[in-house]
């Protein structure tokens, strides 16, 4: 039998459903497949090299996708370690980079791969004599921009 409580979570789920499936068909609210080309990607001047805007938008399962590209000059550091609530991946196309992870120095080459947990201290810098290119692909998932997100111990005894 179904109850007035049934029916009225059955209408909360379905206007639910509706404000999403419109919030998704309207065009530059929600990340939608696409490619981008370097060639388009234009770079602006940093105070240490420079960086590659991709994109910064919601999609349909997180609250932002942010991608950016960075060139580091020679023997330059992005910026002091530092941490966010969002997660974080960062892929080195060419150069040299010195990563500081779980509170350790770890040198990572051409072609490698780092992942930064939420509320982890980290950095990046060029230990090269050429400059460094790196991706970076940082998300945030749903409700993590507005939650309290602990600090988790770092360092070589946090392992």
């Amino acid at each position: 039998m179904i109850t007035k409580r049934d029916f009225a979570v059955a209408a909360i789920a379905a206007s639910v459903t509706l404000a999403c499936a419109s919030l998704a068909d309207e065009p530059g609210k929600l990340l939608d497949s696409t490619a981008w080309q370097w060639t388009e990607l234009k770079p602006h001047k940093t105070d240490v090299g420079e960086r590659r805007e991709v994109v910064q938008q919601p999609t349909r399962t997180l609250d932002e996708l942010e991608m950016h590209i960075t060139t580091l000059n020679p023997r330059t550091a992005s910026h002091p370690p530092h941490t966010h609530p969002n997660e974080e991946m960062v892929i080195v196309k060419e150069g040299t980079l010195q990563a500081h992870v779980n509170g350790r120095e770890v040198v990572v080459p051409a072609g490698g791969v780092l992942f930064y947990a939420s509320m982890q201290p980290h950095a990046v810098k060029n230990i090269g004599d050429t400059p460094a290119t790196y991706y970076v692909i940082n998300w945030a998932s749903p409700g993590s921009k507005t939650k309290k997100i602990p600090t988790p111990p770092s360092g070589p005894s946090a392992q």
